[in-house]
């Protein structure tokens, strides 16, 4: 297969559907492409029934373009990633890997285009973040949940603001930055580097004022990140977790509980914002993010060396300092469903709490005017029924 060839196929993708965001190559099932999460099969000439395993296999190759390190990390762990570009049409972020003996693909549509973080429909306190100077500063959420567009969209604007250099460390490289005020150095793991470890290592003796980690994938990154942030760089990172708790103690995990303590105290002095993503469908169509937002505060930082603990969870934390611009993932909820933007069942599937969240949509509905409840014609007892005598219960339903 010819890389023309391969352009052809990925552009029919594309375009055989509005809003794609994944294409998916699978032995036994035909072309597949991910629109607004749901999959479609793809025709395409010549038509492909179900995929061989020889056809992933050349379609791997072909997308890899015979990098040797991606090729052996394939051949050793299972997986790799990488990216392709397909000219004037689009940039894929790639995932190859093995399963059952054969090759599945699946790639990830990334944006050419930086939005900005109004764009994205963003809470207005994260354009904070590009004000920061020193510290960490985390994007969570899982898989597709946009954190690399949100951070993206954080240096475009830091970019179009000051004068300061900017590494970037990532796996592939996905957004590429037109250099404004600011100048990048965009490194990709297993073409410039080996490890995060080592490229943020490498990073600190490269005289940047920005780092952004692609992923904190384990301890050794972690820890350098904090060395980072304390000797006066802004590190950007993320991390796959579902909120602000789960965040901490996810970094906390990936210590021994000897080391813990230390890295309480240096995390809770250096932590700047935990952003929480997920991304939820919309009324008529396309997604939408609902974001949790918890930024640097005495109470924060308590409960982080402390641990947390009854009255002093982030939760409760981030939902006291509504007033400031942070929100849990509760207040997003309520704010979207007000908004027509989503449905009464998306909220409720996508909160945190169901409680309050149920209590926020009842009034909500009540200013409205609409009904809150099924139970209707319930009567006060009046006249022969309230002097009616009570029911007799049978000796044998009787309390003893």
């Amino acid at each position: 297969m010819r890389r023309p060839e391969l352009d052809y196929i990925l552009t029919t993708m594309l375009e055989s559907q509005p809003e794609v965001s994944d294409l998916l190559f699978t032995v036994g099932k035909p072309l597949q492409v991910e629109a607004i999460g749901v999959l479609q099969p793809v025709e395409c000439d010549p038509h492909i029934a179900q995929l061989t395993p020889f056809q992933t296999e050349t379609i791997a190759l072909n997308l890899l373009a015979e990098n040797q390190w991606h090729i052996e990390d394939l051949l050793k762990h299972g997986s790799c990633d990488s990216a392709y570009t397909v000219t004037e049409k689009a940039r894929f972020r790639i995932n190859i890997f093995s399963q059952r003996g054969t090759y599945s693909i699946v790639l990830r549509k990334l944006n050419t285009d930086i939005p900005t973080l109004a764009d994205l429909n963003l809470p207005a306190i994260l354009r904070e973040i590009p004000k920061e100077k020193t510290g960490l500063v985390l994007v969570t959420g899982a898989t597709g949940s946009g954190k690399s567009t949100t951070l993206a969209s954080v240096l475009d604007e830091i970019n179009h603001q000051k004068a300061i250099h900017i590494i970037t460390l990532e796996d592939p490289v996905e957004y590429v930055y037109a250099h404004d005020k600011a100048t990048f150095n965009q490194r990709e793991l297993g073409t410039d580097f080996d490890d995060f470890a080592n490229g943020l290592r490498a990073a600190l003796r490269q005289a940047p004022k920005i780092v952004l980690v692609g992923e904190m994938r384990d301890r050794d990154t972690v820890r350098i990140a904090l060395s980072a942030a304390e000797t006066g760089h802004l590190v950007l990172s993320t991390l796959h977790t579902i909120d602000a708790g789960q965040t901490v103690n996810r970094i906390l995990g990936m210590f021994e509980p000897e080391e813990q303590e230390q890295i309480r105290v240096r995390l809770a002095d250096t932590l700047r914002w935990i952003v929480s993503q997920r991304l939820v469908p919309k009324i008529g169509g396309g997604r939408f993010p609902l974001v949790e937002v918890m930024g640097a505060s005495l109470r924060t930082q308590e409960s982080i060396r402390l641990g947390e603990s009854e009255g002093k969870s982030f939760y409760e934390i981030i939902e006291a300092s509504y007033p400031f611009g942070w929100r849990t993932f509760d207040h997003a909820a309520l704010e979207a469903y007000e908004k027509g933007i989503i449905t009464e069942e998306t909220a409720l599937l996508s909160c945190t709490k169901r409680g309050p969240v149920t209590r926020g949509i009842d009034l909500i509905k009540k200013a409205r005017g609409e009904v809150t409840t099924n139970i209707s014609s319930l009567r006060m007892k009046t006249g022969e029924t309230a002097n009616a005598a009570p029911p007799v219960i049978p000796p044998t339903l009787k309390f003893k």
